[in-house]
């Protein structure tokens, strides 16, 4: 039985807890499609940095933001699971890669990241935004990353290869976000050609001292290196833990240490000044 709408069988009634739960999410939803029609949505920008040398930023990964009525950003995980698979998450998809586009042709010199889902493959508003900005500029493609939850990558995986194949021919890089954290297929991952492997923060937090993710950690990264690809570790906010993490042989860092997602990046402010 689903928990978030778990109901009285004896009464047929609606649990309290669920009914708040239902009412909260209702509520949520409104606030999204307010803010998607009033196109109250922006990208929050935060570094991923060498691990050789966290001076060179590698790339910038674009989070969505939706803007309550207030103006407040709110960050994807507080409403992504109430819209994420409706059409509303296609829409919130579309906006998010609009926007880093748009950035993309307004900053040559920038490579970004922005984060998607299976789901907007199969969806044509979506793939039209993409397909006219690499048609209209031949080189964008180098410099823009689309990362895929590994939960996310799985609902479809022939799909998403497939796609991926496609867009890698155009120079579009793509990374798999949050790995370890859900049930990988290894029998796919061999095929899906991943450029960038994110390690889930949930393994790096605290790693200097913590054996247990010292373990998982060096698995994920000795899987990365076996396949190739650039290892980027999340959730960095200590310099112990990025110390630990380049030793590791870890690529790319990303986190508080280096820098907090913003909707007002330093690029922007000096186009601006």
């Amino acid at each position: 039985m689903n928990r978030r709408v778990r109901t009285d069988i004896a009464s047929g009634q609606e649990s309290p807890l669920a009914a708040a739960i239902a009412a909260q999410d209702r509520e949520t939803i409104a606030m999204v499609q307010r803010a998607v029609a009033e196109k109250r949505l922006r990208l929050a920008w935060q570094p991923v940095v060498s691990a050789a040398d966290p001076s060179r930023i590698a790339f910038h990964e674009g989070l969505i933001r939706v803007l309550d009525d207030t103006g407040r950003p709110i960050p994807a995980r507080d409403f992504i699971g109430a819209v994420e698979a409706d059409e509303l998450g296609r829409q919130i998809d579309c906006a998010a890669l609009d926007m880093g586009l748009n950035t993309l042709i307004r900053h040559p010199s920038l490579r970004i990241s922005v984060n998607m889902s299976a789901r907007s493959v199969g969806y044509p508003r979506w793939m039209r935004i993409l397909r006219r900005a690499l048609s209209a500029h031949p080189t964008l493609g180098e410099r823009l990353i689309l990362e895929i939850t590994e939960s996310s990558a799985m609902l479809v995986p022939e799909l998403v290869i497939a796609f991926m194949d496609d867009m890698q021919a155009e120079g579009v890089s793509f990374a798999l976000d949050d790995f370890g954290a859900g049930q990988t297929a290894f029998r796919y991952f061999r095929d899906f050609c991943f450029d960038i492997l994110k390690i889930d923060g949930q393994f790096i937090r605290d790693v200097h001292r913590n054996p247990d993710n010292q373990a998982l950690t060096r698995a994920l990264l000795s899987i990365g290196r076996h396949f190739d690809m650039l290892t980027v570790a999340e959730s960095v906010e200590t310099p112990q833990d990025a110390a630990w993490l380049h030793q590791a042989g870890a690529g790319g860092l990303q986190g508080f240490l280096f820098g907090a997602p913003t909707i007002h990046p330093a690029w922007q402010q000096q186009k601006s000044a």
